[in-house]
């Protein structure tokens, strides 16, 4: 979703749904911290306004966004209801960008079509440091916030389904 004109920290209250008793887990990657711990800090704050318990959130962190796969893959074996994946990756000199947005990206969706659990895409993919810095809780919001409030209406939606 393009953020041009909108807010990534900006939803409707009344249309999340409680995320009591919801079960977490976060992968974060520690390359660009700087980023990534911005992100999480809104996801795990979105997940607890919304009622999540601490005790119910599992964060586990890996090296670079490319890990994030096998991290993801790890966490949905777990006793958690949704995973949630954070990354950044800001376009350098040397076409790395691409490969590790374009293979992290396939290998997220491919989790997220075929494990059990919902895996929320937080991989945030920049040309530069301050468009970066904008969708971590500045201008644009905070990615995290809008992948934790999709994580908890996902758990919902599943939760919903017929058996």
């Amino acid at each position: 979703m393009a953020t041009k004109n909108h807010n990534l920290s900006e939803y409707d209250a009344d249309s999340v749904p409680s995320a009591k008793g919801m079960r977490f887990g976060i992968v974060v990657s520690e390359w660009n911290n700087n980023i990534t711990d911005a992100l999480l800090d809104g996801a795990l704050q979105t997940l607890l306004t919304n009622g999540a318990d601490e005790t119910d959130i599992h964060v586990s962190r890996v090296p670079g966004s490319f890990e994030l796969i096998y991290g993801a893959a790890q966490m949905v074996q777990t006793n958690v209801d949704a995973v949630i994946a954070i990354g950044c990756v800001i376009r350098g000199d040397t076409p790395h960008f691409d490969y590790i947005c374009e293979g992290t990206t396939y290998g997220l969706a491919r989790l997220n079509a075929t494990q059990p659990v919902p895996v929320i895409y937080g991989l945030i993919t920049t040309n530069d440091m301050q468009q970066a810095l904008d969708r971590c809780g500045g201008k644009m919001g905070n990615k995290g916030d809008e992948c934790a409030v999709t994580a908890i209406k996902m758990v919902a939606f599943k939760r919903a389904l017929p058996n």
